[in-house]
């Protein structure tokens, strides 16, 4: 009789914890930060049908990496837990932390006696209420549940993403300024990452009970373009100003009358009938 090969316990987890730490470094990174208005979701994804960022209920949301058809599994039994609980109870006594500590659990329990661990990391996300501070729970492959402060970086090249969104964080910052952190983030110095090529949404506290949102593409590039400076509008009132009065003056030219003199009515009211700055 043949004995079994002897593996040291510390050995097999070692060895899982390396396959799923490569699974998951394969896909790409996601960033979830906290902003004027509430919290701010935005994952590299080109795919406008396989999500990463998704509702859970009314004030949360989820956010996965790794293993598309792994993390999604994890998604709809977290909606299913959601909306039982929400409809035994009430609503209020649905919130992220008992949500995020069942997901540990059953991360923790698979990565334990299952052969093959979960090749996923999760984020589940809410949004204070009543003065409560914002909440973002990251659960690694292994059941490893971190409470996050400010910002949460998921997938490859974490380390590295969460320097640099720490670097330019800060608190007050509106959801133009903490996308362009993001996304600089995400793509570092030497990409650039366009609405096309991003996943991105928000919980706000502007939107009514169900707090969710999906920026759009052309919302997205809006954001993304270089914001409007006072500078740049002041010059260009002045230009349509300049174009209006030299179509008036030409105007006035033309319509002068016997004896070389122009018009009364073209003299006080301009060519095209405008005012000043009706450059359309």
């Amino acid at each position: 009789m043949t004995m079994p090969y002897y593996v040291a316990p510390e050995q097999v987890m070692k060895d899982r914890a390396e396959y799923a730490q490569k699974g998951i470094a394969r896909g790409r990174s996601l960033v979830a930060t906290t902003y004027a208005e509430g919290v701010l979701m935005v994952a590299e994804n080109p795919s406008r049908s396989l999500h990463k960022i998704s509702e859970i209920y009314d004030r949360i949301a989820f956010g996965g990496v790794g293993k598309y058809n792994e993390y999604d599994q994890l998604r709809v039994a977290g909606v299913r837990h959601a909306d039982t609980k929400g409809f035994a109870f009430s609503r209020e006594d649905v919130d992220a932390r008992s949500l995020a500590n069942l997901y540990a659990q059953f991360l923790g329990n698979v990565f334990t006696h299952e052969m093959k661990p979960l090749e996923v990391e999760i984020l589940v996300a809410e949004l204070g209420a009543d003065g409560r501070p914002d909440q973002l729970y990251h659960i690694a492959y292994e059941g490893t549940i971190t409470d996050e402060d400010r910002f949460a970086v998921l997938g490859g090249d974490a380390e590295t993403i969460a320097a640099r969104v720490n670097e330019g964080w800060q608190a007050d910052r509106d959801l133009r300024g903490a996308l362009g952190a993001a996304v600089g983030a995400l793509a570092g110095p030497e990409r650039t990452l366009g609405a096309d090529d991003l996943e991105v949404a928000v919980l706000s506290r502007d939107n009514g009970r169900r707090t969710f949102r999906r920026i759009t593409d052309e919302m997205l590039a809006e954001l993304l373009g270089p914001a409007p400076s006072a500078t740049g509008r002041s010059r260009a009132t002045r230009k349509g100003s300049a174009v209006a009065a030299a179509k008036r003056v030409g105007t006035a030219e033309t319509t002068e009358g016997p004896g070389g003199q122009a018009s009364d009515e073209a003299a006080v009211t301009g060519g095209d009938g405008g005012s000043p700055g009706d450059d359309k």
